[in-house]
């Protein structure tokens, strides 16, 4: 009886601790000194490749808009794993269809003949395939520098 009463005790309080925490603050582990800090985020790091963020932007736009005009780009290994994610959601976008992801492709890609070729193309291209639009290939290094080299193509 004494057993069931303190179990029941502790639910009790588990629940009344959490329900002062939203869903996102569940996913953290809470470090409670007066005030609220959540963990640090380890491995979640943006790939940077030597860039002030507005230059990186503009290169990563200058990519997927050129793999997405010629279908095969080579480029080095850390850029092409960059702008995997990017040509992935302009595809994602593209499958849908409608004006509003219409018009955030032309706030991302450059040429805007492209972003038209694109929603007629893709639909009928990856209509079954969720995900996985790029495929990297790793090639030899760069002749002047050893810089690991790779082609990324669209699938």
């Amino acid at each position: 009886m004494v057993l069931v009463s303190i179990s029941l005790f502790v639910m009790l309080l588990i629940t009344l601790t959490l329900a002062g925490l939203t869903s996102f603050e569940q996913n953290f582990t809470i470090i409670d000194n007066g005030g609220r800090f959540y963990a640090m985020r380890h491995g979640r790091r943006v790939p940077k490749l030597n860039r002030p963020p507005d230059q990186r932007r503009a290169l990563l736009r200058g990519l997927t808009t050129q793999l997405l005009k010629y279908g095969r780009i080579k480029t080095t290994r850390a850029r092409a794993s960059a702008v995997r994610k990017y040509v992935d959601k302009m595809i994602t976008l593209a499958k849908d269809g409608s004006l509003h992801k219409r018009r955030q492709a032309l706030g991302f890609i450059y040429e805007k003949q492209i972003v038209h070729a694109l929603f007629a193309e893709v639909p009928e291209r990856y209509g079954e395939r969720n995900g996985g639009y790029t495929r990297i290939i790793r090639t030899l290094p760069r002749r002047g520098d050893n810089a690991p080299m790779a082609y990324i193509e669209l699938v």
